[in-house]
């Protein structure tokens, strides 16, 4: 049985994941493929991996959540990411390895990672 001194940190770790899947109005959104198909590719990795990564910075603003069937089953896992003001950037192929560079040179820095978009993958 736990203490209350370590249910209050596991509360406190914990906040940080739970804001990560608060919806905001001027939220980036980042928005992970959870259909079949996106399962079965890998996409629950890479959900834990943004939640994480968002969590680790301390990033405010931004939501991490999951959708359904986005429609490209062929380039699963795929993750789309909405910004106030800006087209949606397509991710595609994700890998929890891949999460890092997106959050940081995308969410952060504001420059899509090209290399990893489906206008990469349909070249």
């Amino acid at each position: 049985m736990k203490s209350l001194e370590e249910l209050a940190a596991i509360r406190d770790r914990m906040k940080n994941v739970v804001n990560t899947r608060e919806a905001g109005e001027d939220n980036i959104r980042i928005a992970v493929g959870m259909a079949t198909c996106g399962i079965a590719a890998g996409a629950r990795p890479v959900l834990n991996a943004f939640t994480e990564e968002v969590a680790r910075r301390e990033l405010s603003g931004v939501t991490v959540t999951q959708t359904g069937c986005i429609g490209i089953c062929q380039y699963e896992p795929v993750v789309e990411v909405f910004a106030p003001g800006k087209e949606k950037v397509t991710y595609v192929k994700m890998t929890p390895e891949k999460v890092a560079r997106v959050v940081g040179e995308h969410i952060v820095g504001g420059t899509p990672v090209a290399e990893y978009t489906i206008g990469a993958a349909q070249r």
